[in-house]
Formats: structure tokens, C-alpha cells, sequence
């Protein structure tokens, strides 16, 4: 069974309808699932994980300073490859419609890239028009805008429930893959 961690950021529940969305979603596609504020998430829920979902709103285009905290704390892990070959994704709120989903979404995959994650995005692949897709999310990540205090809609929570599942379907794949053989470490082997 495919394990996902949910791990978001709330002030207002708007990215907390997003991540219990998600994890809703993870669910329905047959995954364990931890759904978790950040207060409460610690690295051994990320250890334990196939999938890490991360839920921030954007603050001024980047992660939560609450959010961006807990990451600083995975040091340890990232060392010790234990954040490696695991699948990643991201979801956002945002005030407006161009206040800085795309740019907090792609500071996560800077991240997820670092700790030699798979990223795996909605991309636009969802069964549904894209029109539809314009007004619900993005490719980096589902999304919300909250505009005036608007709670997510049926859009984004579709969203945030698809991507969680297309994120469990990749991780199920990747799990019957085979492994990678190590590189041969000596220089000579890297100068080559």
C-alpha cells in the first residue's frame, strides 16, 4: 500500500480544504494516508512516506515562513538520502489570481529537486476541458484563489483530490520498478 503524508500550512482553512481534498483523494486511490498541519508534522512522517504532499498559501510568491521552517529541519534526512526516490507535489492559495501560485509552486520543485525527488505535477492531464482547467488550477500544483474570503470551490477541491491520485499512481508504479545500480563513486569513475 502506497503511504502519503499531507503536510500544509492554514491560517484562514482555505489550504486546509485543499490538503484534507487531497488526502481524500490519496484515499480513494487505495493510499495510507497522514494528514497533517505543520505544528504537528514531524521528519518521521516524511521518512514514512511514498508521497509528500505540501499545502501553503503564497506569501508574496513563496512557501509560508511556517511551512519553509519545517523544511529547513530536514537536513538530517536530505543527508542521509532518506528524502530520495520519493514522489512529491505541491498545492497553493492565493489572494489573487496572479498573486504568486506559479512561483511558491516552483520553489517547492527547487526543493523536491534537491532532495532527489519525483515531482509530479496535474500537469494539464485531468479528464476534463481545458478551459476547465484554466479556471481550477495550474500545472505545478492545485490551487485556489480566495479573492474576497471565497472558500475553495468544487474546482479546486476536484483538483487537489486528482493530483493526490495521480501522485499515488506514479509512487504504486515507481514502487514495482527496479532499482538503481550505484554509480561507482572514485574519480576516475566521475572524470571519465
Amino acid at each position: 500500500m502506497t503511504r502519503v503524508t499531507v503536510i500544509y500550512y492554514s491560517v484562514t482553512g482555505n489550504v486546509q480544504a485543499l490538503a484534507e481534498a487531497a488526502a481524500a483523494g490519496a484515499t480513494d486511490a487505495g493510499a495510507e494516508v497522514r494528514l497533517l498541519p505543520v505544528a504537528d508534522a514531524t521528519n518521521a512522517d516524511l521518512e514514512w512516506a511514498d508521497v509528500v504532499l505540501f499545502g501553503t498559501p503564497s506569501h508574496y510568491g513563496t512557501i509560508a515562513a511556517e511551512l519553509n521552517r519545517f523544511i529547513d529541519g530536514t537536513g538530517k534526512l536530505w543527508l542521509a538520502g532518506k528524502l530520495a526516490e520519493k514522489v512529491y507535489g505541491a498545492f497553493v492559495a492565493s489572494a489573487s489570481t496572479h498573486g504568486g501560485q506559479e512561483t511558491t509552486l516552483v520553489n517547492f520543485s527547487t526543493i523536491f529537486s534537491h532532495w532527489g525527488g519525483i515531482i509530479v505535477p496535474p500537469g494539464f492531464t485531468a479528464p476534463i476541458p481545458v478551459p476547465v482547467h484554466l479556471q481550477s488550477s495550474n500545472p505545478h500544483g492545485a490551487s485556489h484563489i480566495v479573492g474576497l474570503g471565497q472558500q475553495p470551490g468544487p474546482l479546486a477541491l476536484d483538483a487537489a483530490r486528482y493530483q493526490a491520485q495521480r501522485a499515488v499512481s506514479v509512487a504504486a508504479r515507481l514502487a514495482v520498478a527496479p532499482a538503481l545500480t550505484s554509480v561507482d563513486d572514485t574519480p576516475t569513475a566521475m572524470t571519465g
